[in-house]
């Protein structure tokens, strides 16, 4: 669904892009899912795309960089980027969950993920939008001061 609300899946190992990738395809219907296992690469594409709005799900340690590295390189682009991510790592140190406070990112999963984790997670950062997208269509006023910014 071009023009949705897509999932970006940052990691730099290509087997979990796959499984993190399958995962949400089975239940994600709001726009398009994609994977790239190069944090440059992720980058450019973000940074390229028309709308500055997705959700991302990035591991922690992409490489040489970091996946908080990541969001401060794209975040003028995507205004809410924190609060759209859902970082994952393979060991949720005191330092991880500290830098996910510290960057007001909410949703932090261990690896393995467990697929009803993800899936409440995406699902909780659509339902933000969802209810601000009915807001916008119930009141038509909401939406022309929306409309001006």
């Amino acid at each position: 669904m071009a023009g949705g609300l897509d999932v970006i899946i940052v990691d730099d190992e290509p087997s979990v892009c796959e499984v993190i990738y399958g995962i949400i395809r089975r239940f994600y219907t709001w726009g398009d899912v994609l994977a790239i296992t190069n944090a440059d690469e992720a980058i450019a594409y973000c940074l390229s795309r028309d709308t500055g709005i997705a959700i991302f799900v990035v591991d922690v340690f992409l490489g040489e960089k970091s996946g908080f590295y990541l969001l401060n390189m794209i975040e003028k682009k995507f205004p809410a980027i924190y609060q759209d991510t859902i970082m994952i790592t393979g060991n949720a140190s005191d330092d991880v969950v500290n830098m996910c406070v510290a960057s007001d990112v909410n949703y932090l999963l261990e690896k393995p993920i467990k697929p009803f984790a993800l899936q409440l997670a995406v699902r909780a950062i659509v339902a933000k939008y969802l209810k601000f997208a009915k807001k916008l269509l119930r009141d038509p006023a909401f939406a022309k001061s929306v409309a001006k910014f």
